[in-house]
Formats: structure tokens, sequence, C-alpha cells
């Protein structure tokens, strides 16, 4: 069932993408990183995820490196910010990381996010390895090279683009997940269809039910069909000049109610309820029809994720988009549909659009 990808930088092999339903293949796959050294590793996981992988994989890894430490983060949105930041860097200064040493980034958005921005920023450069356990990281955030942290609220204000050298995807551990979590996944599933391919869009469709009854060979197939997008994209705008910016689809308005929420709502429900607006916007645009729009919203609810938020002020919400770190001087960024698999960049969109859209999903 091992399904692999390898992401391609400026035309060079940078990192694989390895999909299996266990651990057992870890070693191997480090073992064949070009020019990767082995001395010494931290594995950087949340209070939750070390409650579940955290002996197991220092288990691992010890089989690998001459040294493994392990640094552990509260658990949660609240703590991805440059305090927690700056205790991962005392923790490596006082074991004497230097520049040959690397990271492991075990757990979801946050784990890897931060640790990718420790990675980018400690000695001003070293090594790390994405190790996804929730189904949201697998098929987005560990893809790429987009690491950071939040900033007063802000989310991800500030971070780097660094490449992991390598991205290991156990799929066995999206079944220990919590339903919300789960569904937050799907939430970034849903948008590579709508975004790129409108035939794995149906599919979604077609196969709900043996996706949500958790069915290893669907999982391991939309899994991997989810990184084929991201990976595609990604290799042809790195650094998010271009296409890399329709990722965001559904990202404006659902980092703005994030925000708002105080982040009682997760990643993935909130970029449902922003796909939602932006699809409402492209159907008044007359990109997609009306039943097309009907059709995105139900198949959203077919996953369990909201289509509407409890907040009530939407001009707080069109304020808040035009804190997003994805504006274009004075202009939010916006990505619509051009058609259902299709996306484009919209920098044209007046208040009183996205004051409607906001109000579609009140």
């Amino acid at each position: 069932m091992a399904k692999e990808l390898i992401v391609n930088y400026e035309n060079q092999p940078c990192y694989s993408i390895y999909i299996d339903n266990s651990y057992d293949a870890f070693c191997d796959k480090i073992n064949d990183i070009p020019n990767f050294k082995k001395s010494k590793t931290c594995i950087v996981t949340d209070s939750n995820v070390a409650n579940i992988y955290l002996n197991d994989m220092v288990e691992f890894a010890k089989n690998t490196f001459e040294q493994v430490f392990t640094f552990i983060i509260p658990a949660g949105e609240a703590n991805k910010n440059l305090s927690e930041i700056e205790k991962l860097y005392e923790h490596l200064i006082i074991n004497h990381f230097d520049r040959t040493d690397s990271l492991i980034a075990l757990g979801g958005g946050v784990v890897g996010d931060m640790t990718g921005y420790t990675a980018a920023t400690y000695l001003r450069g070293i090594n790390f390895i994405q190790v996804p356990t929730t189904l949201l990281s697998q098929v987005d955030s560990s893809i790429g090279g987009k690491t950071g942290v939040d900033f007063n609220q802000y989310k991800n204000m500030v971070g780097a683009f660094h490449m992991p050298k390598l991205v290991y995807i156990n799929t066995s551990t999206i079944k220990t997940l919590p339903e919300e979590q789960f569904q937050c996944g799907m939430g970034e599933i849903i948008k590579h269809g709508l975004i790129r391919n409108a035939n794995y869009y149906q599919w979604l469709k077609d196969n709900y039910q043996d996706i949500l009854n958790l069915k290893d060979d669907s999982l391991a197939d939309m899994i991997y069909e989810s990184c084929l997008i991201k990976k595609n994209v990604v290799e042809e705008d790195p650094t998010e000049q271009s296409i890399r910016g329709y990722l965001n689809f559904g990202h404006t308005i659902g980092h703005a109610i994030e925000k708002l929420s105080d982040f009682k709502l997760y990643h993935g429900q909130c970029v449902a309820i922003g796909m939602v607006a932006a699809s409402y916007l492209s159907k008044q645009h007359g990109n997609i029809t009306g039943e097309e729009y009907i059709d995105i919203i139900n198949t959203i609810k077919l996953y369990n994720l909201p289509v509407k938020c409890s907040l009530t002020d939407s001009s707080a919400i069109l304020s808040a988009t035009k804190s997003d770190k994805k504006m274009i001087g004075n202009k939010v960024k916006f990505i619509l549909l051009k058609s259902v698999g299709d996306a484009y960049i919209n920098t044209d969109l007046t208040e009183e659009e996205l004051l409607g859209a906001i109000e579609e999903v009140l």
C-alpha cells in the first residue's frame, strides 16, 4: 500500500513524501536522504500527540540517530507563538545542537509549522523532517516548506519558507483523531478538488461513505491525490508568487472567522465556511451556476463541516480580512473559481461584494 511522491525544486529532487500505514519504513526513508547527518535529532511534538506516538517515535529514531532528544509544546493554536519558539531555541542551545543536527516534527499543523520555523531560523537553518499525524497536516501544511507562528492573534504572520528533508505520512494515525480533526482535513481536501481537479472533487462525493468509514484503501488514495495536487502547485510556484495562492481558496474569510472566534473554531471548519463564501462570490460573478454552488455546500455538509458560523458582525469580519498577510497593497487577494476544478486570483472585489459573501455564511 506504500505510495511515494518526489517534490522537485528548481528542477532538482528536493524531498520525498512517503505514504504508508505504519512507521516501519521510517528508518529506511531517513537513510535514503542524501548527505543527511544522523548524529543528533530532537523530536518536537505536543502534549496530546506525545501521549500516543512519542515513545514509539523515540525508539524508531534511536535506530538511526546517535542521540535523540524530545521537546513537548502545550497542545493548541494558542501556543503557536514566539514565546514557545524561544523555549525550543533554548533547549537546542543547552543540548549543543549545531548546523549538522536536525529536528523531527511529530504532530499536526501547529507542531509542523513551529518546528519548521525553528529549523529555518536556528543557526540560520538546520534540517528537519515532517511526520504529520493529522489529516489536515498530511495533505496540506507538511508539504511545501511554509513555516511560521501566529503573532498577537494574526495567523501565521511571522514565518519563513524552509523545505523539509522528508515528509513521512502514517495513515493509521487518522484513526486516533477526534472527529473534528478529521473534518478539518476534509475541508482542505475538498478545496484541492475545487481549485485543481474536478474529477477528484467528484470522486470525493462518490466515495464519501468509504472515506467517513476510514477504509484504508480509500484513505490512502485520497491522501495521495491531495498530496499530488499540493506537490504540483508547490513545484510550479514554491514561494507563492502566482498559482500557489490558489491554495488559499476559502482562507481569507476563513482566517478572519478563525481569529474572531478566538480560535475556538478549528482551521478546517473555518476554511469550509470560507469556501462557501468564496463559492458564493464565484456564483455572483457568473463563473459557477446556482446548482454548482448548492452542490458545493452539500458536499461540505457530507463531511460534517459547517457552512455557517455563529459570529454576527459582518463588518468586523471584513475588517479582519484586511489584516490578512495575503493583501496586495490595500486590496484583498481573493481566490475565486472560474469553474469547479479551476481557480484564479481576484484583487478587484468591492467591500460591498465581500460583505455580501460574509453575510451569506452568518
